[in-house]
């Protein structure tokens, strides 16, 4: 039953995005035509929308993603019952923004500054993609992330309606703003800098950040499952290699990757995007709260967490403080 499960998801998974890349293709393969309509004869419907297309590559990408992503995923969300595949698509849609930014007819850029960012979001994917299968053991769509579940009870009835904003109009407003820098790189056609050198070496360290802190905790989750199959008391609190110095290391990576795209983008003189890797920074510090606040309900653990919390800091990796009303032994 699970492997068949597993077969279906990952063929609905595969199959999901082919109306994009459809439209987009007869997009390429038409937009010629369009622009080059004789003055005498009325627009084709058609031809509208292939200027339209055009002369609007930033429109053109939110449009697909609402009708491809928000409406398409969420129907067969409604169908499974499960919001799952939202979740695997946060590694490959910035893949495709970037690609699809890159081939546009009004693409203007350096080449070498293409395909250095082209390299590094195909980097960030890969890492991400691996974390998310080894987190849920190679399986596709076995369960939806425990927010939306907790979400679902909250709202009850409402949930089926709720979820297309909560779940998928959200993920939009992210995915897109993050992705924003994708595409300035491709639409501005400047030599690189020593900003451009910055901005790698940012989202570089972001990405090894996020590796080895996610490689750390899910070693630490794999051990304690594996004591308590022994019958053996587990480890409450992972506070060893990165996460001894941030109680959040993963998320620090994740931020880090998002500002270097910023970077690029600023270094072309369109510092605004920062707007996008400012709302994800926020949400990441609710998203804190919320995992945090989650840790402390569970018993076994949550007198260790709260040492945790009083003596490492939160993101920025720092050395450990003495909890409170320890005194230095030094003094």
């Amino acid at each position: 039953m699970a492997i068949t499960r597993n077969l279906k998801n990952a063929i609905i998974a595969f199959l999901v995005p082919l109306p994009s890349f459809l439209f987009y293709l007869s997009f390429l393969n038409n937009y010629h035509s369009s622009l080059t309509t004789h003055p005498n004869n009325s627009p084709s419907f058609c031809s509208t929308l292939w200027t339209w297309c055009y002369h609007h590559p930033l429109l053109l990408a939110n449009a697909l993603f609402f009708f491809n992503v928000n409406v398409l995923f969420w129907v067969i969300g409604q169908i499974q019952s499960s919001h799952w595949i939202i979740d695997p698509y946060w590694t490959v849609i910035p893949v495709m923004l970037v690609h699809y930014y890159a081939t546009h007819p009004l693409a203007k850029y350096d080449w070498w500054r293409s395909k250095i960012v082209i390299l590094l979001t195909w980097v960030w994917s890969v890492r991400l993609t691996h974390n998310y299968f080894r987190r849920e053991r190679w399986q596709w769509g076995a369960r939806e992330d425990w927010r939306f579940s907790e979400m679902s009870h909250q709202y009850g009835k409402h949930w089926w309606w709720v979820s297309f904003f909560a779940v998928y109009v959200s993920q939009q407003v992210f995915l897109i703003g993050l992705s924003l820098p994708l595409y300035v790189v491709h639409s501005v056609n400047k030599p690189l800098s020593i900003w451009d050198l910055v901005a790698i070496i940012v989202c570089l360290s972001g990405i090894v950040i996020a590796y080895f802190a996610d490689t750390q905790l899910h070693e630490f989750k794999s051990r304690n499952n594996k004591l308590k199959q022994l019958g053996k008391p587990v480890v409450p609190v992972l506070d060893h290699g990165l996460w001894y110095y941030s109680r959040r290391p993963n998320y620090l990576g994740e931020q880090l990757w998002w500002w270097g795209l910023v970077i690029f983008a600023w270094s072309l003189g369109h510092g605004w995007t920062f707007v996008g890797a400012m709302v994800n920074t926020l949400c990441l510090a609710y998203v804190t709260k919320l995992v945090e606040d989650r840790m402390l309900k569970e018993e076994s653990r949550a007198h260790a967490f709260r040492l945790y919390q009083k003596t490492t800091s939160v993101w920025i990796p720092w050395f450990k403080s003495s909890p409170p009303g320890v005194k230095n032994k030094n003094a």
